[in-house]
């Protein structure tokens, strides 16, 4: 029973972490934009939301230095959230007293958490090199979120298409399960 009890504990601290990231990062939202469905390369894309998080005059008067912080700190606060999980399972994998359920649960988690990190780290560079500033990528159990910096214009269908070919590409998954967020 203690064994079980303790895979339960690890599988609730890691929904706990993730809805914590998910607040953190949806807290600071602000008006939701809906894009218009675009066809590109013969494929529907969907409908996404575009978040902006700063008006026009905070955007004005905010600081390069702040702008910028925000992405190096969001990857930041990722990584130290996921090396908890990952402590957190490895003490689980490495237990003499974790039956092998658990050992391999845990072992699969890390190699899940891991993959991610790869994917997350590909989309980033990804959508750099395709002229956007800067981004970081979430990847979770419903899809992908993806917050981009600004453009000059603003994001545009034809960016969130370009951006969502990328994410599908590069996980496999629906263009439904991506959402695209902008930021200052």
């Amino acid at each position: 029973m203690k064994k079980r009890g303790a895979i339960y504990s690890v599988v609730a601290l890691m929904l706990c972490v993730a809805v914590y990231l998910n607040w953190y990062y949806t807290r600071t939202g602000g008006d939701l934009t809906n894009a218009t469905d675009y066809q590109a390369d013969g494929r529907i894309l969907g409908e996404s939301v575009l978040v902006d998080h700063m008006d026009d005059q905070t955007a004005q008067t905010a600081p390069a230095a702040e702008k910028g912080s925000y992405f190096a700190q969001a990857r930041l606060s990722r990584q130290q959230a996921r090396d908890e999980a990952v402590s957190i399972l490895s003490q689980t994998a490495e237990s003499p007293n974790a039956t092998e359920e658990a050992r391999a649960a845990a072992g699969t988690d890390i190699r899940v958490m891991a993959d991610n990190a790869v994917l997350e780290s590909r989309i980033e560079s990804l959508i750099i090199a395709k002229g956007y500033q800067d981004c970081v990528a979430f990847i979770n159990a419903n899809g992908v979120n993806v917050i981009v910096s600004r453009p000059e214009n603003g994001l545009q269908a034809v960016d969130v298409a370009r951006i969502r070919d990328i994410v599908m590409d590069e996980t496999g998954l629906a263009a439904e399960a991506i959402k695209v967020i902008e930021t200052e």
